[in-house]
């Protein structure tokens, strides 16, 4: 069974071709980043429009690119949410009209669900139960995974995400945008020698970011110049705070909760520092994804699809968005 994915959530549009939610056929991205860099962040006005100039083309090079026509193509999957709506309404109303076009099932697809069936695009299948870490701009929540389509949020975030922590971790250091792989970068051959605060929350499976930020801008105020190495030592020491905070709560929650393996999702997840955390740290099985397949793409929602197709569910032109929408 093949399924067409549409990904416009956010600032990246994207069509990928999944057959049996597990071989990826072809899988296009066009990327937004250094329109939105000159702003220090997403503008959802110039991201929407964006994706209504792209979503053509890039369908058409998706299907290029696998070389097929649509009678090959089984259903259609889509993400309704969460997201900018403005986006997301893009792809959605364009995934209508070629599901309409074309005869084929539309089915609607949370992002964040989609995001964790990128797990199932590697060498190694998940097994259940497991504990799904998603860790994005927008979302760090802890998610109990029982089988397919059946979740249960554990933990979340009370304010800042990890990938938004991140963001602003990179402004307030001059490192630019996106955050995540700017601090990454400057992190790697420095040592984390500055004394930066994790918020434990003892009792609980959420997470909190926020005053870590607020603990590096205010290091940041008190050295006035910034030099290069101080800069890099400081971002290890902020990059070295928010790997432990994840790793040892997500690592609780597994041990409590008696999980079989520990699944990563995300664009976060892409980090190599909380990678090789959880691989040093973990008993358990810890599967992530790619990078590619860590940060938006639609073959994860191809193979999201696939399984909700399974599942029975259709939801046919009456699909809309839902820009709030939640997991568990």
């Amino acid at each position: 069974m093949r399924v067409l994915g549409v990904e416009t959530s956010c600032d990246e549009t994207a069509v990928a071709i999944v057959e049996d939610g597990m071989a990826i056929l072809s899988n296009v991205i066009a990327s937004q980043v250094d329109i939105h860099a000159r702003y220090g962040g997403i503008v959802p006005e110039v991201a929407s429009r964006q994706h209504m100039i792209t979503i053509l083309p890039v369908i058409e090079q998706a299907m290029f690119q696998f070389g097929t026509s649509w009678h090959d193509l089984d259903a259609i999957g889509v993400t309704v949410g969460p997201g900018l709506a403005g986006s997301l309404i893009v792809g959605v109303n364009v995934a209508k009209a070629v599901a309409l076009a074309h005869n084929l099932p539309l089915i609607g697809i949370n992002h964040l669900e989609a995001h964790i069936y990128a797990n199932w695009l590697g060498d190694v299948k998940p097994v259940f139960p497991c504990l799904c870490l998603i860790v994005s701009g927008g979302h760090s929540d802890l998610v109990l995974m029982e089988g397919y389509g059946k979740f249960k949020k554990i933990g979340r975030t009370r304010d800042d995400a990890a990938g938004e922590a991140f963001d602003k971790g990179a402004r307030i250091l001059g490192l630019g945008y996106p955050g995540g792989p700017a601090i990454e970068a400057a992190a790697r051959h420095a040592v984390p020698s500055f004394s930066l605060p994790r918020a434990w929350l003892k009792g609980g499976d959420d997470f909190s970011f926020s005053g870590l930020k607020t603990a590096l801008l205010h290091l940041v105020r008190g050295r006035g110049v910034l030099d290069g190495s101080w800069v890099a030592e400081a971002a290890a020491s902020f990059q070295q705070a928010i790997v432990d905070v994840l790793v040892t709560k997500t690592l609780e929650a597994a041990q409590r909760l008696g999980v079989r393996q520990i699944l990563l999702a995300g664009g976060v997840a892409a980090n190599k520092a909380l990678g090789d955390a959880f691989a040093s740290c973990s008993m358990l099985p810890v599967l992530i994804p790619p990078p590619g397949l860590c940060t938006d793409n639609a073959a994860m929602v191809a193979a999201c699809g696939y399984y909700r197709f399974q599942s029975g569910q259709v939801d046919g032109y009456g699909a809309d968005v839902v820009p709030s929408l939640s997991l568990g």
